[in-house]
């Protein structure tokens, strides 16, 4: 409890938001990066061997919706069999439907990252500014040592949120990558996927509607 208090001393205020977003953004990091490289792992696992399996892999393609890339080549498979011709578009909204959490997370990433040195730039503000408010109100000629110490304490906030932004940035654009990369291989599993199935999913085809009969031409007919 006191090596903290002498940190929030140090620190201040900015130093304290600072530390509380590093949490922030090491947990949107790992929770996303973990859940991205589940995914892509399990989807890899699925359709590793799609140039021989066959209706194998259309009926996993068509029944399976637990992998959120499964589920999106399932939804362009119907979709644009059903009324859409614009396979990219397509993939762009159900990105947006079924990893709206990881969009989320980026997002505060990205947040975060551009934050962070700006608290850090205003923690120094404020510690400089108490250092000249202190040698203002002592008559004495000021020590060179004190201010000197008072203007690196003060500048460590700055290097602290460089430290916090740096990563997160890093972070924010890998796992960026990482989901461009999941659209163009869901877009290029889409293509193939109507190939093998000839637009219709097997896992969605319906019945058509049986054609309504009329008594009186029928009755015309048979006359």
């Amino acid at each position: 409890m006191i090596v903290m208090n002498e940190i929030l001393e140090l620190l201040g205020p900015a130093g304290a938001a600072l530390m509380i977003l590093s949490c922030f953004a090491l947990y949107f990091a790992l929770r996303n990066g973990i859940y991205l490289y589940l995914v892509g792992r399990d989807f890899k696992c699925s359709f590793h061997d799609l140039e021989t399996r066959g209706e194998e892999y259309l009926q996993c393609l068509c029944r399976s919706n637990a992998n959120p890339l499964v589920g999106i080549i399932t939804a362009i498979v119907h979709t644009h069999a059903k009324h859409s011709n614009d396979i990219r578009a397509e993939v762009a909204y159900m990105f947006h439907r079924n990893f709206a959490s990881v969009t989320q997370g980026l997002a505060y990433l990205r947040l975060i990252s551009i934050l962070a040195p700006l608290l850090g730039l205003l923690g120094t503000m404020f510690g400089m500014v108490d250092v000249f408010s202190e040698l203002s109100r002592t008559r004495a000629a000021a020590d060179p040592a004190v201010l000197a110490r008072g203007i690196g304490e003060a500048l460590m906030t700055t290097i602290l949120g460089l430290c916090v932004a740096i990563p997160t940035l890093v972070a924010y654009y890998h796992l960026n990558l990482k989901v461009r990369g999941f659209k163009i291989e869901a877009v290029e599993h889409s293509y193939r996927a109507l190939e093998l199935c000839g637009g219709s999913c097997p896992g969605y085809e319906t019945s058509a509607p049986a054609e309504a009969t009329d008594p009186r031409g029928t009755a015309r007919m048979a006359s």
